[in-house]
């Protein structure tokens, strides 16, 4: 059965059938679905993190559905204490749940091979990279983003996250460096917060800490959520008008 297999598997199957959960070709009618997987190439960059807080931004506008494809089910853990406002399930119960929900996030293990991240990159209409603003990191992007150029993925963007306050040019430089490399990034960054340790431990998001700047941390993966919904929104509007001509 699909609801036994792994996260690479359930993005193949939503390649392969992105169109009928949407509803692309029922009646001409088009609910707002949106597909989203976050991936690295590398541990410790903010996947998880990332995934929770798009599907709690994702929440706020439709019932949003995130699947935990990592075999450290983190964000099952984050969501034990039952505060996170979205539904998860893990993979092996994913495509039973696809399509009851008009968004879907996909978390999934750090590090896929060159087959796994086509099917990722493929099975979404976005996937979502997240980097820190290391050397490591970067260098590790870039291997990633080579992978993706070389099955002819385009439907990805670059989110820098714990990123350091300024004085500090660490950010700074890594946006620019990614820039003069042409990568599809986003405007905005995450920024390294506390915060975000102490959303783990409650079971909560960013937004729900009482700290001073947890909404400052809120407010970044919201800017990241509406930039996000204004990248996928208009491709999805037209092929919703191809699908309607052709009927």
């Amino acid at each position: 059965m699909l609801s036994a297999y792994p996260p690479v598997h359930v993005a193949r199957y939503l390649n392969c059938h992105l169109d009928s959960i949407a509803g692309t070709r029922l009646c001409g009618y088009t609910p707002s679905i949106m597909v989203i997987t976050v991936a690295s190439f590398k541990g410790g960059v903010g996947k998880t993190t990332t995934a929770v807080h798009l599907g709690a931004f994702l929440q706020g506008s439709a019932p949003t559905l995130v699947v935990d494809g990592d075999p450290n089910r983190s964000v099952t853990d984050w969501g034990r204490a039952g505060k996170l406002p979205f539904t998860i399930v893990d993979e092996r119960q994913s495509t039973l749940h696809a399509r009851n929900f008009e968004h879907i996030v996909i978390d999934t293990k750090a590090r896929p091979d060159e087959e796994d991240l086509k099917a990722l990159a493929l099975g979404c209409h976005l996937l979502v990279i997240p980097c820190t603003p290391d050397p490591l990191s970067l260098k590790t992007l870039e291997l990633t983003v080579t992978a993706l150029h070389a099955i002819g993925a385009q439907r990805y963007r670059v989110l820098l996250t714990a990123v350091p306050p300024p004085p500090q040019p660490e950010g700074a430089d890594a946006r620019e460096l990614l820039m003069k490399l042409g990568l599809p990034l986003f405007s905005r960054s995450i920024r390294r917060v506390k915060a975000f340790q102490r959303a783990v431990l409650d079971g909560t998001t960013v937004r729900e800490v009482r700290d001073e700047r947890s909404v400052v941390a809120w407010n970044d993966y919201e800017e990241v959520g509406k930039e996000l919904m204004n990248i996928i929104q208009p491709a999805a509007y037209a092929d919703t008008r191809v699908a309607a001509h052709v009927q």
